[in-house]
């Protein structure tokens, strides 16, 4: 359906490590600064959508999450929806938030995603990522990645997989190599979005990492898995991002139906079977209806924050977003077009490189890194005249394809 809400409010804590700090701590501090943000209080929330993927295996904390959290601010007696949904979870929380704000059902409804990966026993960690793919079919999986690997004419010694990294960096690499391949993309072009979004990072204050890194520094870092090395994969982290929603009578109230920030589509789907070769894919298939229910094509975009889980992730999604042709992916993260400055910035965050990716966090925080960009508040990192933004953000794999995906597009 198309979309009629409104940002009211935005928060998000750093990411990074945080052992020291519960889940209460972490998601209090974004609600609370998102609310203020908002210039509203606990007590006129309608309803809160809170996303997390990870406690179940991390921390024990199931079933409850939204909860426990909200009753330690003092939020209760409104409807609480747990959601879950691998890397999605957080911007399926956002999009079911405006979705019923959208359907009148609700004039303010909170969007939450939190998540603490760190655990001094890492295969905790490794086992939430194989928890996002068919782990009663996990031998398929490891068939599936190996068959494209060797049909690209590489090879893959999957024996740390799950173990010593997550199966995700297989999966990068087989779509990795298969990119190498059909179109000639190279490694180096991969180390650009590592690069780009390193520079966009290093002016991010709630960035894990702000380090500045070459292209050379990132192939000459330790290899993963070839042809990945450490700053083309992101990291695991800890935090929290929230967004406050409201209606387009609520956004009249509060003075920014006018000129604030709207959003405009966001469209959640599933993967399935297909049946052909050159079958429209799931991200193509829901960027293109995000784009016809906001009423866009992907010229009119300002910025985008997509999910670059590995830097070939960012190449693969510049082609499927429409930011340029199939197999241009490489050339575009070569040519400077998505840094700052250029014709498309992308991941103006640092993206989930250099930002982190604490999966159940990563949605709202994108929508939080657009929303400041559509206001004006981005400061060194802000993209000049931006006025539309999108989000892009995958999660799991089944088969051969994300599990759950979400483009949203914001407007003002």
């Amino acid at each position: 359906m198309k979309q009629n809400a409104f940002v009211a409010g935005v928060g998000m804590t750093r990411f990074g490590k945080h052992i020291d700090r519960g889940m209460k701590d972490l998601a209090g501090e974004a609600i609370n600064a998102a609310l203020a943000d908002a210039n509203l209080s606990r007590d006129d929330l309608n309803a809160a959508y809170v996303g997390n993927a990870a406690a179940g295996v991390i921390t024990g904390q199931v079933c409850v999450p939204g909860q426990m959290v909200l009753r330690e601010l003092g939020i209760g007696k409104i409807p609480v929806v747990n959601v879950e949904n691998a890397c999605a979870t957080a911007s399926t929380a956002f999009q079911q938030a405006a979705t019923m704000v959208s359907a009148g059902l609700y004039d303010c409804v909170l969007a939450v995603g939190m998540e603490k990966l760190f655990h001094e026993d890492k295969q905790r960690t490794f086992d939430v990522f194989t928890g996002a793919a068919d782990t009663e079919d996990m031998d398929a999986v490891i068939e599936g990645i190996k068959a494209t690997v060797k049909a690209s004419g590489a090879d893959l010694d999957m024996e740390g997989a799950g173990k010593t990294r997550s199966i995700f960096m297989d999966i990068y690499v087989a779509w990795a190599v298969e990119h190498m391949k059909k179109y000639g993309t190279t490694q180096r072009q991969f180390a650009a979005v590592s690069a780009k979004n390193s520079y966009h990072g290093s002016l991010n204050p709630r960035a894990q990492y702000q380090d500045l890194l070459t292209v050379d520094d990132v192939l000459n870092s330790r290899e993963v898995v070839w042809p990945l090395t450490l700053p083309m994969c992101s990291p695991i982290g800890d935090g929290a991002a929230a967004v406050v929603l409201v209606s387009e009578k609520k956004a009249r109230e509060l003075g920014i139906a006018d000129g604030g920030v709207r959003v405009a589509s966001s469209v959640l789907a599933s993967g399935w079977d297909y049946e052909r070769d050159d079958e429209i894919k799931l991200p193509q298939k829901v960027a293109h209806q995000a784009y016809e229910e906001a009423g866009i094509s992907p010229g009119d975009i300002d910025c985008v924050e997509l999910h670059d889980a590995s830097a070939p992730s960012e190449v693969l999604y510049y082609e499927y977003l429409g930011l340029c042709g199939p197999g241009e992916g490489g050339p575009l993260a070569e040519s400077g077009d998505t840094k700052l400055g250029g014709r498309i910035p992308v991941n103006t965050s640092g993206g989930l490189l250099r930002k982190g990716h604490p999966i159940g966090a990563t949605g709202c925080a994108q929508i939080v890194e657009l929303t400041e960009q559509l206001r004006g508040q981005a400061g060194k990192r802000q993209v000049e005249g931006a006025r539309v933004a999108v989000a892009e953000n995958g999660g799991g794999f089944i088969k051969d394809d994300a599990a759950a995906l979400v483009v949203s597009v914001l407007t003002t």
